[in-house]
């Protein structure tokens, strides 16, 4: 039975999803616009206008001193003038668009209706059956602008939308949109369309998604452009060596985030969150590169080998470390290997565990009277014991505030050290596994740091710290606790 054979056919297009409300955005530059109202709603409405580059008339008797505020200061863009009287159907007479705040529901319906004999659109606040269209959150990174709607139903979600994305787009893309309007006719005339335009605006975008601005490539629009065209030959990507924290995701700088969400492979390391990890790109390829004492662990120049294979692939790397990557995190050898092979490094920082640590104690790691100085310490050599050559006179300073990386193990060690250098046995020491993630918290004074360390959770990274500032939050946990030796969830 022969097959029957089927030709190729174009499918049909998909069909647009319903839509709420139809995004539109309304050019209001020397345009008239009329606002009734003088509250601090209002007055944000009349900034939105006037920023948008439209004349606001505002007709209010009693204007707020928000209002009054926005008056005196003016607008980004258009103009502001205050009516000090009330309302009336000829003052909607060519005006592009008019806005009302008023409380009355007769008045408002009469304000609607007053602005639809004259063909004029109308919002009045707050009473969407009176609204021809509505306000959104904005982002504004103009001539970029975007606009979120949920229809009028959870406007706190909008505003969430909006916080989102503004950590995402840096805020140099409103330079290189403006960049962009000015090239747009050149490249018309220069370049055919099709694949010629295609390519060169892409090259474009890419350079305006690396957070820097169109300066930075040179102070004209020719060494720009010749920046663009010499990434024809470019095939080596670039590695970024990102801070995640101590595992909070909400502790993650901006610019963390905006790594996250460019690269096309996250090498991460084993104590990375995924919290963290959840904020990364969808399609980024993940990899993990995990490096814990007493464990199974990545070799260091495996990590270097695979970094520079990637970026030279043309990958955009991610190398996505715990804590901040300056500190005890290697990143110095990580560095000095890529450059050799000629790939452009960044490093965004992150917190590292010791300011942590004194942010969920609530202690202030340099309080004056207390201390005059901080040393971040590792406690643990590739032997697995101290390491040799500390300064223990200097760490065993009074004025001192010491943090211990990497030291459950060598917990004990450490106190002995500090003790025979001269510290007195009752100096406050803490003790933290996992900070910012509400694991275990242990407060005592230096004696106890070996007993407190062989009860912790052996497989939960640990942070210490000792100094006289602790002192509060080691009464602070022996009065939660019940005694100060006692290992438990914090608060």
């Amino acid at each position: 039975m022969l097959q029957s054979l089927r030709k190729p056919s174009e499918a049909e297009p998909g069909r647009l999803g319903r839509l709420a409300k139809l995004p539109v955005f309304f050019d209001l530059k020397d345009r008239r616009a009329v606002l009734v109202g003088g509250s601090a709603g209002a007055a944000w409405k009349a900034e939105l206008l006037a920023a948008s580059g439209a004349d606001v008339d505002i007709y209010a008797t009693d204007p707020s001193p928000e209002m009054e505020y926005l008056l005196a200061r003016g607008g980004a863009d258009g103009s502001l003038t205050l009516h000090r009287n009330g309302w009336s159907a000829e003052i909607l007479k060519d005006a592009a668009l008019a806005v009302a705040d008023l409380e009355d529901e007769d008045e408002a319906e009469t304000f609607a209706a007053a602005a639809h004999a004259v063909g004029v659109p109308v919002n009045v606040v707050d009473k969407p059956a009176f609204c021809d269209f509505q306000f959104g959150s904005v982002v504004n990174r103009s001539p970029v602008v975007i606009g979120i709607s949920t229809d009028g139903a959870a406007p706190i979600l909008g505003q969430a939308i909006r916080r989102k994305i503004e950590t995402l787009l840096h805020p140099s893309v409103a330079s290189w949109a403006s960049f962009a309007k000015h090239l747009r006719e050149r490249v018309m005339q220069h370049l055919p369309p099709g694949m010629a335009r295609r390519t060169f605006w892409e090259r474009f975008t890419d350079l305006a998604f690396r957070g820097k601005a169109p300066a930075t490539y040179g102070n004209t629009m020719e060494t720009v452009l010749e920046r663009i065209a010499a990434q024809t030959g470019e095939t080596v990507g670039r590695v970024t060596l990102v801070g995640a924290g101590p595992g909070d995701a909400e502790l993650l700088t901006l610019k963390a985030m905006r790594a996250l969400q460019s690269a096309d492979v996250i090498l991460f390391d084993d104590l990375v969150s995924e919290d963290v990890l959840e904020l990364a790109r969808r399609e980024a390829k993940r990899m993990m590169v995990g490096k814990r004492g007493g464990r199974a662990s990545c070799a260091q120049d495996d990590i270097n080998d695979l970094m520079t294979r990637l970026a030279l692939q043309g990958k955009q790397v991610v190398r996505l470390k715990s804590g901040d990557p300056m500190i005890f995190g290697r990143a110095g050898e990580e560095i000095e290997h890529l450059e050799k092979a000629g790939i452009p490094v960044d490093v965004v920082p992150g917190i590292t565990a010791g300011i942590a640590l004194a942010s969920a104690l609530g202690v202030s790691l340099t309080h004056r009277d207390m201390a005059q100085s901080v040393r971040f310490v590792t406690g643990c050599a590739k032997t697995g014991q101290l390491p040799s050559g500390l300064d223990w006179q200097g760490l065993a300073d009074p004025s001192t505030t010491t943090i211990f990386y990497m030291a459950g193990g060598t917990a004990g060690a450490i106190a002995e050290r500090l003790i025979e250098a001269g510290c007195s046995p009752t100096l406050p020491a803490v003790m933290v596994s996992n900070v910012s993630r509400g694991d275990e918290r242990w407060a005592g004074s230096i004696t106890d740091l070996g007993w407190a360390s062989e009860r912790r959770d052996p497989t939960k990274p640990v942070i210490i710290g000792v100094g006289r500032v602790f002192k509060r939050a080691a009464k602070a946990d022996a009065r939660r606790l019940g005694h100060p030796l006692m290992l438990g969830a914090t608060a």
